[in-house]
């Protein structure tokens, strides 16, 4: 049995001009089906003739050029025009006639250069077969010829709007890919701050107490093991965002949730920055979308205590309510240092688009006794 996917996949593959002749041998062979022999376009009104070779040469030229109809539509046109011509002017109104509007249409659907030209010399030749016709003694008036003049007309229009229909949705898909790879960059950007930020600045603050406590081998030893532990996690993290990028390589992104941040919180202190953490109700198994963004949320907070109010107390209080997550993070910002996320940079922006795309909302800022705020509440989507 016949695998019509197979087929239609393997015509739809097939050279252009293969998948057009088809047409082209139909419309030769048409003249020649009795019931056809008599049914050809008139334009003229002269005296129908008996076939002969001039015949086979006028069907050949309207018939033929279809086979390349979509890939020389303007050399296809003219050569249909003409063995239109001759058979008109010969008198044999064949079948073959049907060949013009198909090449008018094609002419509009797919040409795309000169075709103001190209109306142009079709017109001009339509005139110069209208007066040859009418010196041959023609007896249609002035009408018919411009009413056949419009109904040709009509079937190049047509190629035309279906050629403008189609690049109007070329255009509107390169518009939404162009979109869709915008999005994609803002998102490995709000990945690779979040994974490469928090890492390093810890990394940063860890080696800097390094240099200041040389005298105590004990504690230049838990220094210089702390930042290899903070290197080592951000490799990690970093694999686990290049198979978010590549899901067909290695077993699939291990996705950081609620329930990661005690360890987050503890990478943290190892940093210099007292940290306590505080968390009411239970995490949902497994997590989604809405533990994720909680996750980074309060990563930036803990990285942005790191960089602008170092060794002050934090604390994050983290609470599962229903169909929601409230994520507060509190740090002790006295006396002129910077508060965290001072500046509106791209972590925190970051931070609003990602809780913004779960309908949630994001707010970051400086408190009586100069403590700085960052909360967040995000919606789950479940409820209890």
């Amino acid at each position: 049995m016949v695998d019509l996917r197979r087929a239609r996949a393997a015509w739809e593959r097939a050279d252009v001009t293969a998948r057009d002749l088809p047409l082209a041998v139909a419309v030769a062979v048409a003249p020649l089906v009795p019931s056809l022999r008599n049914q050809g376009t008139e334009l003229g009104d002269l005296a129908d003739r008996p076939h002969d070779v001039l015949t086979v040469v006028a069907v050949l030229l309207q018939a033929l050029p279809l086979a390349v109809r979509r890939r020389w539509p303007a050399g296809c046109l003219a050569l249909v025009s003409l063995g239109f011509a001759v058979d008109q002017l010969g008198g044999y109104h064949s079948a073959a006639g049907i060949a013009l509007p198909v090449a008018l249409f094609s002419a509009g659907a797919h040409l795309s250069r000169r075709r103001a030209a190209v109306v142009i010399a079709a017109s001009v030749a339509y005139v110069a077969l209208a007066a040859a016709l009418a010196r041959l003694g023609s007896r249609e008036g002035l009408s018919e010829y411009v009413t056949f003049y419009l109904v040709m007309g009509v079937a190049w229009g047509v190629g035309a709007w279906l050629r403008q229909t189609r690049a109007a949705e070329a255009e509107h898909r390169r518009h939404v890919e162009e979109a869709a790879r915008t999005t994609e960059r803002a998102r490995i950007a709000r990945e690779l701050h979040d994974v490469v930020t928090h890492h390093v600045t810890a990394m940063v603050v860890q080696a800097e107490a390094a240099r200041y406590v040389t005298a105590d081998p004990g504690r230049v030893a838990a220094s210089l093991t702390a930042v290899t532990s903070t290197g080592r996690r951000a490799i990690d993290d970093l694999r686990n965002l290049l198979d978010v990028l590549d899901p067909g390589h290695g077993p699939g992104p291990r996705v950081p949730a609620v329930g990661d941040l005690e360890a987050l919180v503890a990478h943290t202190r190892l940093g210099g920055q007292p940290v306590e953490y505080l968390e009411e109700g239970t995490a949902a198994t497994p997590p989604g979308s809405a533990e994720v963004t909680a996750y980074r949320v309060v990563q930036e907070a803990l990285t942005n205590a790191l960089k602008h109010a170092r060794g002050r107390r934090t604390v994050v209080r983290v609470r599962h309510e229903e169909g929601a997550i409230d994520v507060e993070v509190a740090t002790d910002g006295g006396g002129r240092t910077a508060g965290p996320g001072e500046g509106g940079g791209r972590g925190l922006a970051g931070l609003r688009d990602r809780v913004a795309l779960l309908g949630g909302d994001v707010s970051a800022g400086r408190e009586a006794g100069g403590i700085f705020v960052v909360r967040a509440r995000i919606p789950t989507g479940r409820r209890p």
